[in-house]
């Protein structure tokens, strides 16, 4: 639990009775977040800003400007190729590219969470609708049959290369 979250539900008006079956993939992503995560977050942040290349821009003309020996021979401590240069960044190669992953696989697992949340929100809806459907009287088995047929047209029409289908509102 960081600081930002609230250990318990502000005081207020109380909340609708639906509000607890309502999900928020940022929340829950939120609430999954250790300390890790955040510093790998930041880094990779920070690794994909201008700000970034400022920095080794500026690193690396200090570094060759030292080790030429414009600033003074007794400075050079990495001659020509940059060995000890190659090395270091070599290594923080290495390190971004693991950050970079670990922020890709948090990615996808948000995906997963908002893949999962519309899941049960379609099916909350597919089954409210049905039973509002069932309750006004509507032929369910003419709609799906409509449903069906459409669906089949614009899988037609997309597979033959007709780019995006027209809407075409069913009479």
């Amino acid at each position: 639990m960081t600081s930002q979250e609230p250990a318990q539900p502000a005081p207020g008006p109380p909340h609708s009775p639906y509000a607890a079956k309502v999900r928020h993939e940022t929340l829950a992503l939120r609430r999954a977040r250790t300390a890790q995560d955040r510093a790998a977050d930041g880094i990779t942040k920070f690794a994909g800003s201008m700000s970034f290349v400022y920095l080794h821009v500026g690193w690396f003309v200090v570094w060759i400007l030292l080790n030429v020996g414009l600033v003074g021979s007794a400075l050079v401590f990495d001659d020509f190729p940059y060995g000890l240069l190659t090395l270091v960044v070599s290594l923080e190669a290495i390190f971004l590219s693991t950050f970079v992953m670990i922020s890709q696989n948090r990615e996808a697992e948000r995906a997963d969470i908002r893949a999962q949340l519309d899941f049960e929100t379609n099916l909350r809806a597919e089954v409210l609708v049905y039973a509002i459907a069932k309750h006004t009287g509507v032929d369910l088995a003419m709609v799906n049959a409509t449903i069906d047929t459409e669906i089949a047209r614009t899988r037609s029409e997309l597979a033959s290369g007709g780019g995006s289908p027209a809407y075409s509102p069913v009479d």
